[in-house]
């Protein structure tokens, strides 16, 4: 399951990423919304299985309710999930 987690947090990561650098400004400036709408339900997909891992990867991982949080915050920061893989999956 640690496997499929770091998957998970990586394209969680790069669709975030997609989704603010490049999404929103097409959407905003330019009036082309296709990024947002091609991309905005996969990402919110891996967001849930990114926490939904997580919380079920807590007791395996040994993680206290304080490294949890953190991990879980990690899904709403713009390239924080690439630092918590090197920080906790490592």
């Amino acid at each position: 399951m640690l496997k499929i987690f770091k998957i998970i947090a990586l394209l969680e990561g790069i669709s975030y990423i997609l989704l603010i650098v490049i999404g929103l400004p097409l959407k905003y400036y330019w009036d082309n919304d296709v990024l947002v709408k091609t991309t905005g339900l996969p990402h919110g997909i891996l967001a849930i299985a990114y926490i939904a891992l997580a919380i079920l990867l807590k007791n395996e991982m040994k993680w206290n309710n304080k490294d949890l949080a953190v991990i879980l915050i990690c899904s709403l920061i713009p390239f924080a999930t690439f630092w918590m893989t090197r920080k906790y999956l490592n």
